[in-house]
């Protein structure tokens, strides 16, 4: 509109712009800030405990103590810009993408196996891009295998309120796709995470018991049968070898595992101090900005900095957990289900490798490790658990009123 003088020019009053950024029903104040301020907290230690790992080696080699260090800010900055993206739209607007997110997936996958891929510590996991930039597909994946589980097993039909076993065995080879790629490499770690993932995700769905029952002997036969017949690589094997006797081969195998619990016990209640730690600082653990990061941890800030890293991977899980059974729709309880189990299992997999109470398999510590599509994928992750967050409310049919979905395991009651 305009008038004779011209168009006529409208501002929002600053007063007004305020109350849209922080008013009630602002996106701001609808997120999850204690999800959000853990997830920046464990992203602050990591970068502290990667810059300590790192900083020997830069020394000796005269190059940039804090490149590591840099390097994992930026990485941290792309993934919250990542997970601002994820939870700007409505979640349920994924459905409809989630085909050609699952698709890209697979093609990353794909071309990790072409020349393009690069072995990496033995897995051919990597695909390598200009100015020393690396990506690894697989870490991208569980994002989509998140969503594409959910967009099958949420599907609702008319008088049904528990997936079809169609939709359970279409859920299952969505799955089998990317594993079987993933094993391929071989990426143990990774495919033990998504082994999770997809039965956590089946058991809240609502699926029959016998499916669950099923996944799990299914998977301790093929355990058997992928030792058996020589699925695993050597080297694999030979981690399994050391996590039942450390001792045997301490300076083959078992050096990881030794060395690892060497410098977690070594750190006493406080710990050596940043920068402090023999162990870190004599390079003494391989890949202690990586795989082994909670060493770091355990050494230079001792049982109370290990403690904290603790809680805080359990306040994200926590948080996950009721964004999970406060979720609007199933398929907002499965995507945040999904995440749940990929964030637990592989949080355990890792500290527990470093204290010798799992195998070592060569998985990040969420949010802490150095790695850029690990810090991608998560962020991606967490905004989508921003987005779930968000849009959970819903109006009761029965009570015209706000009230939270409750989480179900198993197979729900017919009403």
């Amino acid at each position: 509109m305009g008038t004779a003088y011209g168009p006529v020019a409208y501002s929002v009053p600053p007063r007004r712009r305020a109350s849209v950024l922080l008013g009630r029903g602002s996106a701001v104040r609808r997120l999850d800030w204690t999800l959000l301020l853990a997830v920046l907290a464990l992203s602050a230690l990591g970068g502290a405990l990667v810059w300590s790992a790192t900083r020997p080696e830069a020394l000796n080699s005269g190059t940039d103590p804090q490149a590591f260090l840099k390097r994992h800010a930026l990485n941290v900055v792309i993934g919250l810009v990542l997970g601002v993206v994820a939870s700007a739209f409505d979640y349920r607007m994924l459905r409809a993408y989630a085909p050609f997110v699952y698709v890209l997936s697979l093609a990353g996958l794909l071309a990790v196996l072409s020349p393009l891929g690069t072995t990496i510590n033995g897995s051919h996991s990597w695909i390598v891009l200009p100015a020393g930039f690396s990506v690894q597909p697989s870490e991208l994946a569980k994002v989509a295998l998140v969503v594409g589980l959910a967009m099958v097993l949420a599907e609702t039909r008319d008088g049904e309120v528990e997936p079809r076993n169609v939709d359970v065995v279409v859920a299952l080879a969505l799955a089998a796709l990317p594993l079987a790629l993933v094993m391929l490499q071989p990426d143990l770690g990774t495919a033990l995470v998504l082994c999770a993932l997809v039965l956590g995700v089946i058991a809240v769905s609502g699926a029959p018991l016998r499916w669950i029952l099923g996944l799990v002997g299914g998977a301790a036969l093929l355990a058997v049968v992928a030792v058996q017949t020589g699925m695993l690589k050597d080297y694999q094997l030979d981690r399994f070898r050391a996590f039942y006797d450390p001792s045997a081969d301490p300076k083959g195998v078992g050096y990881n595992v030794r060395q690892a619990q060497i410098a977690v016990g070594s750190g006493g209640l406080d710990g050596q101090g940043l920068f402090q730690g023999q162990q870190t600082q004599g390079q003494f653990v391989p890949a202690q900005q990586t795989d082994f990061i909670f060493t770091v941890a355990g050494e230079e800030l001792g049982f109370l900095g290990a403690a904290l890293v603790v809680a805080l991977v359990g306040l994200v899980l926590w948080r996950a957990g009721r964004i999970a059974t406060q979720a609007e729709d199933l398929f907002g309880r499965l995507v945040a289900t999904g995440i749940l189990c990929w964030f637990g299992f592989q949080s355990f997999e890792n500290i527990g490798m470093t204290l010798g109470i799992m195998p070592v398999t060569g998985v990040p510590l969420p949010f802490v490790s150095y790695g850029g599509s690990s810090m991608f994928a998560n962020m991606l992750a967490i905004g989508l658990l921003q987005n779930v967050h968000m849009r959970r409310d819903h109006l009761s049919p029965r009570a015209g009123r706000l009230e939270p979905a409750r989480l179900s395991l198993g197979n729900p009651r017919r009403k």
